[in-house]
């Protein structure tokens, strides 16, 4: 009897020993995911803005009547997007709070940007004095 209670004693110590080892590596993996997501998604935006303001300067400089479309994924995380005079304006919701995220253009920018998820066709459209952006 006394070898059997000895067994259960030393499996219910591995056991222990084992899950005192796996809770902090999965708390590890869920953070460095969080992180990694935030990182993704702030490259992803930065990407869109860089893109946006290359297509509107290309468009203004070629001259009235140019115009180009380009498509982008906007991800889920997108608090509020704006154009502000020569400004690309993106706050993203990170784990550490709302990230801003500008994109300045050397030509007048004037329209809307999206701000749901999901994928939409910009068309930039270069007028006398500004681009105009729009989305579908």
């Amino acid at each position: 009897m006394r070898l059997k209670s000895q067994v259960s004693l030393e499996y219910l110590l591995i056991m222990g020993f084992v899950v005192i080892m796996t809770v902090p590596l999965i708390v590890l993996y869920y953070s460095y995911t969080l992180n990694s997501r935030d990182e993704i998604i702030t490259s992803q935006v930065n990407q869109i803005a860089t893109e946006i303001v290359d297509a509107a300067e290309s468009v203004y400089f070629l001259g009235e009547p140019s115009q180009t479309t380009i498509k982008v994924y906007m991800p889920n995380q997108i608090v509020s997007a704006s154009l502000d005079n020569k400004e690309i304006q993106f706050n993203v919701s990170t784990k550490s709070g709302v990230s801003e995220i500008v994109q300045v253009s050397s030509v007048q920018l004037n329209g809307s940007l999206p701000k749901e998820q999901g994928i939409y066709t910009l068309t930039i459209r270069a007028n006398e004095t500004r681009v105009d952006i729009f989305y579908k």
